[in-house]
This record gives C-alpha cells, sequence and structure tokens, in this order.
C-alpha cells in the first residue's frame, strides 16, 4: 500500500478514545445484549423474513434460479452509469500500461482507494453502484450485441452449487495482494491482478451469461451485499423505493459460499488491523520465518477464524438449555425445517451490517485523504506535470488528524451500531427459521458468537 494509504489506516487509536478501549468495549458489549433483550421481548414475529422464502426453495434447500427473470431495462441514467464506468475503466488502464512504476501513479489509488472504498461507500447511499457501473458488464454486453447474442444468456446454466464461491475466492486473492503480497504498490502486480480480473471475467461472462457476474464478481459481489444497506431500493416494477435497510438485508439470498464471502469481508479487515499492531510487527522481527510467511498465515487464520465462529454458533443454534425437573442440561431442538448445516449460510445475511461497519471504521480517513491526493494525482497520469483536471493543486487537508477523538468515537459508532443492526437481523431470520419454543434459547450460541466479533473487532481496530 502507498505511505499515504498506510498513514490513513493509523489515524485515531485507543489513545484517542474519550473512553477507555476496555469500557469502549464493554459498552458495546452490552448494547448488543440488551438490543437482544429488548428483540425478545418486542419482536415474537418474523418481520423480514420473506428474503428466506425468495432466496431458497423450501422443499428441496436448494437455490431457485428463474430462467424467466425480467434483466434490468436499460435507461438513458444506467446508459450514463455504465458510460462513466468505461471512461474510468478506459483511464485506469492508460495509466497502468503507460504510467510511471512510482507511488504517484493514481493507478494505485484508482484500484485500492476509489474501487476497492468509495465504491463501497457510494453503495451504501445509493445501493449496489458498482453492478450499475461495471465495465466488464458492458464489455460483455458490446460483445454479445455484435455476435448477436443475449449478454443476459451464456452458452451454459450457471452451477447453483457454486453459488458465491467464485467471488470468495476473487475477494480472498484482492486483500492477498494488497495485505501480504511482498509488492502490492508494484505496477506490475497490480496491473497483473487487474488484468487476469477482467479476463476470469469476460469468460465468465461469455460462458455464463451475466448471472455469472452477480456470483463470481468480486467486486459486484461485494458492492451488492454492501448496498442492500441503502435506503433505496426497487419494488417489482423496477422503481425506486425507499425502504428499511433492514428489510434489503433480509432479500440477499442464502446462497452457498455466502459465508465464505463475509468471512474473507471481516476477517481481511480484522487481520488489516491487527498486522499493524506492535505484537504482530514484534512476532515478524523476532520470528525464523519471512514476514512474507507469516502474513500469509495469519490472513488465511483470521479469515477461517471468523468463518468458523459465525459457523459453529449459528449451527449451535440447534442446541438449546433445558430443564426437565432435572438440572439444567444441554439438549437438542426440535427437528428444524432445514438441515443444520444450512444455518450458517441461512443466517449470514446478518454479518453484513458488521462488514459495512468496518468498511467505514476502517476505510473511513483512507477514502476522505488519500481519495483527495488521488484526484490530485489522477490530474498528471503520468507524471509529466500535467494538470488535464484541474485538480492537481488539491492537498489532503487531514482533518480527522486534528479531531482524533471525534474519529474514535465515529468508529465506534459505527461498529455498535453496525452489530446491534446485525443483531436485530438475524433475530428477525432466527425466528423464522427455529422452533417455536425454543426460539429464544436456540439463539443464544448465536448472541455469543456476535458478542466475540463486538469484542475482538473493537479490540483489534484501536489497537493497530
Amino acid at each position: 500500500m502507498t505511505p499515504g494509504v498506510i498513514e490513513a489506516h493509523g489515524i485515531g487509536g485507543q489513545a484517542d478514545l474519550p473512553i477507555s478501549l476496555g469500557l469502549a468495549i464493554s459498552g458495546a458489549v452490552a448494547a448488543l445484549v440488551v438490543s437482544f433483550t429488548v428483540l425478545v421481548v418486542a419482536w415474537r414475529t418474523p418481520r423480514y423474513a420473506t428474503g428466506l422464502e425468495a432466496a431458497t426453495d423450501p422443499g428441496s434447500g436448494e437455490v431457485v434460479e428463474s430462467p424467466h427473470r425480467r434483466p434490468t431495462p436499460v435507461t438513458f441514467g444506467l446508459v450514463a452509469l455504465r458510460l462513466v464506468g468505461m471512461i474510468g475503466f478506459l483511464y485506469a488502464a492508460f495509466t497502468a500500461v503507460f504510467g510511471q512504476n512510482q507511488l504517484t501513479n493514481p493507478f494505485f489509488g484508482v484500484v485500492y482507494v476509489w474501487l476497492w472504498v468509495g465504491v463501497m461507500f457510494a453503495s451504501l447511499l445509493f445501493g449496489p453502484v458498482y453492478r450499475a457501473i461495471s465495465p466488464v458488464r458492458t464489455i460483455n454486453a458490446a460483445l454479445a450485441r455484435i455476435s448477436g447474442g443475449d449478454p443476459e444468456l451464456g452458452v451454459r446454466d450457471y452451477p447453483v452449487r457454486l453459488g458465491y464461491w467464485p467471488a470468495a475466492v476473487g475477494l480472498y486473492a484482492f486483500v492477498w495482494m494488497e495485505l501480504v503480497d511482498k509488492t502490492p504498490t508494484d505496477l506490475g502486480t497490480v496491473r497483473l491482478w487487474c488484468a487476469i480480473y477482467v479476463a476470469v471475467m469476460l469468460i465468465g461472462g461469455a460462458v455464463f451469461g451475466s448471472r455469472f457476474y452477480e456470483h463470481a464478481d468480486p467486486f459486484e459481489v461485494f458492492s451488492s451485499l454492501v448496498g442492500s444497506l441503502s435506503v433505496l431500493g426497487r419494488d417489482p416494477e423496477g422503481r425506486f423505493i425507499f425502504r428499511s435497510p433492514l428489510a434489503g438485508v433480509a432479500q440477499i439470498p442464502s446462497k452457498p459460499g455466502l459465508v465464505g464471502v463475509v468471512a474473507v469481508l471481516f476477517g481481511s479487515t480484522a487481520f488489516d488491523s491487527f498486522r499493524e499492531s506492535t505484537f504482530w510487527i514484534g512476532r515478524i522481527q523476532a520470528a525464523s520465518i519471512t514476514g512474507f510467511t507469516i502474513n500469509n498465515f495469519g490472513l488465511l487464520a483470521f479469515v477461517l477464524t471468523a468463518g468458523l465462529i459465525f459457523a459453529l454458533g449459528s449451527m449451535c443454534a440447534g442446541i438449546a438449555l433445558h430443564a426437565d425437573r432435572r438440572p439444567w442440561r444441554w439438549v437438542r431442538l426440535e427437528p428444524l425445517a432445514h438441515p443444520r448445516s444450512e444455518l450458517p449460510r441461512r443466517l449470514a445475511h446478518s454479518i453484513v451490517p458488521i462488514v459495512a461497519a468496518y468498511v467505514i471504521a476502517h476505510y473511513l480517513t483512507l477514502f476522505i485523504d488519500v481519495g483527495t491526493q488521488t484526484l490530485a494525482r489522477a490530474s498528471d497520469p503520468l507524471g509529466k506535470g500535467w494538470d488535464i483536471l484541474g485538480t492537481a493543486s488539491l492537498q489532503p487537508t487531514y482533518w480527522f488528524s486534528y479531531h482524533p477523538s471525534l474519529l474514535a468515537t465515529i468508529k465506534v459508532g459505527a461498529v455498535v451500531v453496525g452489530h446491534v443492526a446485525a443483531a436485530v437481523v438475524a433475530h428477525d431470520r432466527a425466528i423464522a427459521l427455529l422452533p417455536r419454543r425454543h426460539q429464544i434459547t436456540g439463539q443464544l450460541p448465536l448472541l455469543a458468537a456476535m458478542v466475540a466479533f463486538t469484542a475482538g473487532g473493537l479490540y483489534l481496530l484501536f489497537s493497530a
């Protein structure tokens, strides 16, 4: 990552909190537990569980993929957004091919900041932005039109069992390049990754049609998950409507690989914070193996741990404390409507608010400061002293550097709100899945997983 990116990550640590880190963690956990208690009393029937029926076939437990799904209508607004996406793509390709292999090349900021962070912030506000501006969708549509085909249809149906797993692999590949690779700011490294991404997306779109991008494009899947929290949605006729963000999250299809996607997003962000801690840096310096090897194990361990904690918490929702004239003991619940192994993916959408919270908490200063720096450098893509956009004189204000307590408060607030929202969404889906007599005690393992995420996430975020 560029020096500006590293500096932006480091603004606002636990020393800047207006309260102690321990008190912040205790308060966040208390807020989560109190929220759950209130939900138990006041939220007895599902309110957003419509996404459960829409996403799955109750008889088979498989994802329903309608072959006659209505394609997105082509409007003037969509054409304008696709044009913006293509201009951005061509500009990035130009800087990647002809730009200098230096940190002043705006290509690095375009990929690491505007694409990875800026598009996700925009998705939080306006919905799945990347789907609208996706250059690979535009290129695929153009090639299909030239060949006389339909960009929505490929030569084969997308395998249902793959679900979101290709996107999980793509997301892991990106965060690996950013956090583990030895040369994340080498032009050749980032250029090669982007070239492979475009090639895979175009081949996949040609074979499976546009359905491929919904499941396999890492940026589109990330944007769509975060965009489900937007207050802007669409009705069945495609018109924009205002909605509850929680209702949008509940509509995320419970497809295979969804747990993998949220585990990569949450685990990689946690590792990004942890690798900047003095503890981890000290371990690398004292280790007998290379830092590259340790970081590889670290990233993988964080992703697997995040996925395992959530999966166990979800699957253990089938176990509860029960008393029947004997001491308290653990017993199995009544048979569930779905196999217990499916519970993690049916509840995985509840982690999306947590992911969005850490996008805000972890990347806010990076987007504002390094994003501004990238806009200035974009006026001079080849390093020749140009000012083609009239933005070369822009300078980051580093405003949050002078208000670290406010930044720390925003971080804690985002994390707390995200976890409480996750608890609400998980509770709504759980009472739709669990037998009535065990809807409360059956959620306790999942609550324990949420508490672990809250405490661990805050500790890592402010220990860097």
